[in-house]
């Protein structure tokens, strides 16, 4: 027997709301908060321009629910990245447990720690959403690996981890040059 709950959930997936107005209304939020946040799109009396924000977030979340792909992207990420802040947010919960009563501040008492975690989030989420996203018959995730198995002693590989290379010692030699110049003047 089918339980009303079910068959109710099972009407708002027929309605569209898991495709359609859920998206949207994600969309919209986000890119609204952005642009109040941002003021991309000027102020008005020191506030941002409300409407402005509005409608372009409006448009912004209706385009994306024209395009069926994005929310297929959506539909298979998500649930990952709600599992992803879940255990997230269990680890806090466990290191809270260790600690003296108060609030914790993780990136004050452990910046190197909070900076692993931060790395470590960011590309879950990315290797989440490069699995969510179709490419040639496969997820762009697998598609990614497949080649670089295949070209691994490649001209085009070698290629790209020299460029990477460059590119981390590049912002490596800059930033430790700022450090420096700030440490000078104090």
């Amino acid at each position: 027997m089918v339980s009303k709950l079910a068959t109710a959930l099972q009407f708002l997936e027929d309605f569209g709301l898991f495709d359609i107005i859920l998206p949207f209304f994600l969309v919209f939020t986000l890119v609204f908060a952005i642009l109040e946040k941002t003021r991309v799109l000027g102020e008005e009396d020191g506030k941002p321009k409300k409407n402005l924000n509005a409608m372009v977030g409006f448009v912004v979340g209706l385009l994306v629910v024209a395009t069926a792909s994005v929310v297929q992207i959506f539909n298979k990420a998500l649930p990952n990245v709600i599992i992803l802040l879940v255990v997230s947010v269990f680890f806090l919960i466990l290191i809270g447990t260790f600690m003296a009563s108060g609030e914790l501040n993780f990136k004050a008492t452990h910046g190197n720690w909070y900076w692993l975690f931060f790395v470590l989030l960011l590309l879950g989420i990315l290797l989440i959403f490069l699995a969510a996203v179709p490419f040639r018959g496969e997820n762009f995730l697998v598609f990614s690996l497949d080649w670089i198995k295949d070209n691994f002693g490649g001209a085009a590989f070698g290629s790209i981890v020299i460029l990477i290379i460059s590119i981390f010692a590049i912002w490596f030699i800059t930033s430790s040059g700022k450090k420096e110049e700030k440490g000078g003047k104090g």
